[in-house]
């Protein structure tokens, strides 16, 4: 039994499909006028493994994610530039130049931090029809108007808007709010942003209200409807959505189709950079995972934390991320994998446990210290540890499964020598050996009692 936390509810629930046969889960992608930030990394590190806890509880998951190329206004409530205009005029490229570049640049991402893609990648400029159709049908319904710059929803319409809020959220909508005078209501958002008079945008399009393109909460409603129907299982992304683009999301769909979307939402915390504040462009903190040396421990180091408590990164912690992963490799390669099944039955106990932690509303960090028990636990063969520890990496996706690599004899002869003098203190000829041996495409880690060799990355 999976159970995950519902905003929706304010409730962890146990997660009942719509069909067990699939489940269809809907995940906020980029908008790609820039790169993505690891702050951003971290909610689809969270999303990756939510669907691989869905798929090794048995499930099969059909995974929709937007690609945002047109219409995200430079503040999320509709006020400013479009984003990806903005960056092409900036750049001197086309629009269609900067999206193409910057969603690339993320499938990389994602690849180097073992993130399976979607089912299908869906652009909002492949649904223009259906978001102007959905448009259609809230005009239809009466829950739009007209103001000067474009077709907007009214919010007084719906009883119940922003079910997804708690305090929390209401102040945040409260703060990031921009005063538009011809709006009914603050709260009120554009479907539909007309062109302005005095240019000409790169993405524009024909529609029953004029020349002009979507607003940015219009896409998502559209896209899910249409690859997974209404409603669907799963709607995830970051706790930064809960205030305005999925509450408006929401709305939309309840005035359309009288549903929520989603039955389940669920949304991932911050990354919290030096014990100081959120990651974001506008706060000048950004870290791409250009800047992380190794993409892997990045993801060790959001599995150390629960996807719904900040996560604090600084040089320290990703460092201490990365020795661990490397001692974790190194701890499974150094398993005896011909030893002999001694203790099956604590082998069920420990799968059985990690199973009940990862379907606890994803938690990681107790099923990652299952793992460094089991590696210490002498009751049960090394082999034992390696299945279970690997069939773990299904979800963790740390690439734990390491070739072993057979170190030349010459190789060995010199760190034995190295190790003579590091013993004898002459740490200039030891540091001279250390430095052969890595133009040999080696390395080599001094640990409590020894040292151990591997093979260079590089």
């Amino acid at each position: 039994m999976i159970r995950l936390y519902n905003t929706l509810t304010k409730n962890i629930e146990e997660f009942k499909p719509i069909d067990e046969k699939e489940i269809g889960l809907y995940t906020c992608g980029p908008t790609v006028y820039w790169f993505a930030h690891i702050g951003n990394l971290r909610t689809y590190i969270f999303e990756d493994i939510l669907k691989k806890v869905l798929k090794y509880n048995g499930y099969n998951v059909k995974h929709i994610m937007n690609i945002t190329d047109v219409g995200h206004l430079t503040s999320d409530e509709d006020e400013g530039e479009d984003k990806l205009e903005k960056s092409a005029a900036k750049e001197k490229k086309t629009v269609l130049d900067i999206a193409e570049f910057y969603t690339k640049h993320f499938k990389e991402d994602i690849s180097k931090l073992n993130i399976e893609f979607p089912t299908q990648f869906v652009k909002a400029t492949e649904t223009i029809k259906e978001q102007i159709d959905l448009i259609k049908l809230l005009e239809q319904k009466e829950y739009t108007y007209q103001i000067s710059d474009g077709i907007y929803f009214d919010t007084s319409k719906l009883e119940d808007y922003g079910i997804l809020w708690g305090e929390k959220e209401k102040t945040d909508f409260k703060s990031r709010i921009e005063e538009n005078k011809e709006k009914k209501q603050p709260a009120d958002f554009a479907l539909w942003k007309f062109s302005p008079k005095d240019k000409k945008r790169q993405m524009e399009w024909a529609s029953p209200w004029g020349i002009g393109f979507p607003g940015w909460h219009t896409e998502c409603v559209a896209i899910g409807i249409k690859f997974l129907g209404a409603p669907f299982d799963i709607h995830c992304g970051g706790i930064d959505h809960i205030s305005v683009h999925h509450t408006n999301e929401i709305a939309q769909a309840k005035a359309a189709y009288n549903n929520n979307l989603a039955n389940y939402w669920v949304h991932g915390e911050f990354l919290i950079v030096k014990n100081s504040d959120k990651m974001s462009k506008s706060k000048g903190n950004i870290i791409t995972l250009n800047d992380v040396k190794d993409p892997l421990s990045y993801r060790y180091l959001c599995l150390t934390a629960h996807y719904r408590s900040k996560l604090n990164y600084s040089e320290e912690s990703i460092e201490g991320a990365r020795i661990s992963l490397n001692k974790l490799r190194d701890k499974i390669n150094e398993l005896n994998l011909s030893s002999e099944h001694k203790n099956p039955e604590l082998k069920e106990i420990y799968a059985k446990k990690f199973l009940d932690h990862i379907s606890d509303d994803l938690d990681m960090p107790k099923a990652l210290a299952l793992v460094w028990d089991i590696i210490k636990d002498d009751n049960i063969s090394d082999k034992e540890k390696y299945d279970l520890i690997l069939d773990f990496d299904k979800v963790f996706s740390l690439n734990l499964k390491q070739e072993k690599i057979e170190v030349p004899e010459e190789i060995t002869n010199l760190a034995n020598e190295r190790e003579i003098y590091r013993k004898e203190k002459n740490f200039e000829k030891s540091d001279e050996i250390r430095k052969t041996i890595e133009s040999k495409g080696y390395i080599i880690k001094d640990e409590e009692g020894g040292f151990l060799i591997k093979k260079s990355e590089h």
